[in-house]
């Protein structure tokens, strides 16, 4: 099956699961109704980066059974969802990808109501949480039909639970870096990172389609550390953008992360210079402009810093991909990912 008629399969399984659950949402209530609609729009759009990893992995090791590997990729786009829905109550976020987000529209009808702003970012970020929850368990259900039967169906799902549950870890890291309760260096930011986003966009991905296809748990395990450096490359490209990068292309702000104290891998290498302390003080405070701590963070090397680590990643990413004797097409659109994940703008 090819790329496009596969994406079309899950994006049907998707659709399927979202009208299922609205049906079913309207014998409890119309509101319950409405929120599905909203989580259905909430669970489109994106790189669709799970879903082609477990492609790629399913096809390259010669899966035949094409509605499981759909119901599978299927899960880990929802998974995706509902983790992106929670993130962006724990950053206070009402945008995503230039959009508003499911929160957002909540928002903005307890203010139509006449409601102050504290009321209705608390509307928003409650029907966020609720909708979230709703992904989460919609993801395990996904799973759930798609390893129904199989000889590894064990294995296959724990990978969706271990994405929930590192994801969990690395979320809580991160909002403790920023309150500053620690001071991580450089590998606790890594770790931070790999578990809030390399496992669940990459690790898990290609070790589920390995074990779906039939491969054993040490070779997909093998193949999970491949997918770790890249998605921490991944990840540390994403801390370039979120700063560096242009917003009207990335749809994210480059003020954000600066001004919430988030730990990435440009603050943690600037934390013992002076001047980035009291370039980041000062724009906290109003005093200066993000354009003022990106130049200080240029000085510094922090963008070089980081763009050659995230090269080298993808570089150890590829070295492990060779010494596993993949099949060459497997290999070869690992590689080109590779090459996104780096080239990379938004």
């Amino acid at each position: 099956m090819d790329w496009e008629t596969f994406r079309e399969q899950v994006s049907a399984s998707l659709a399927d699961y979202f009208a299922a659950q609205r049906l079913r949402a309207g014998a409890y209530s119309p509101a319950f109704v409405e929120l599905w609609d909203h989580i259905a729009v909430s669970a489109t759009g994106g790189k669709w980066m799970r879903p082609k990893l477990i492609y790629l992995t399913y096809q390259g090791f010669g899966g035949q059974d094409w509605r499981a590997c759909s119901e599978l990729a299927a899960a880990y786009e929802m998974l995706h969802a509902a983790l992106l829905v929670h993130d962006d109550v724990i950053d206070r976020d009402f945008v995503r990808r230039g959009s508003a987000t499911l929160g957002a529209v909540y928002r903005d009808a307890a203010s139509e109501q006449g409601h102050g702003a504290d009321v209705a970012d608390h509307a928003g970020y409650s029907a966020a949480i609720i909708a979230g929850d709703l992904l989460l368990t919609g993801s395990l259900r996904l799973a759930g039909s798609a390893t129904t039967g199989h000889a590894q169906s064990g294995l296959i799902l724990a990978t969706v639970h271990e994405a929930i549950f590192a994801s969990a870890a690395g979320e809580l890291d991160d909002l403790l870096f920023s309150l500053g309760r620690a001071s991580p260096g450089m590998g606790d930011v890594l770790n931070m990172e790999r578990l809030k986003t390399a496992v669940y966009s990459f690790e898990m991905p290609l070790r589920a389609g390995a074990l779906l296809a039939g491969v054993g748990s040490e070779s997909a395990d093998a193949l999970a550390a491949v997918g770790r450096d890249i998605g921490v490359a991944y990840q540390v490209v994403d801390d370039v953008l979120g700063t560096f990068g242009l917003e009207s292309v990335t749809g994210k702000s480059v003020e954000s992360d600066l001004r919430e104290g988030k730990r990435t891998i440009l603050t943690t290498f600037a934390q013992d210079s002076g001047e980035f302390a009291d370039a980041l003080a000062a724009f906290r405070d109003g005093h200066n402009q993000v354009e003022d701590v990106r130049d200080v963070l240029h000085g510094l090397g922090a963008q070089d810093y980081a763009l050659n680590l995230a090269q080298s990643l993808v570089s150890d990413a590829l070295g492990k991909a060779r010494n596993l004797e993949l099949p060459e097409y497997l290999f070869l659109e690992l590689a080109e990912i590779c090459d996104y994940v780096l080239a990379r703008r938004n």
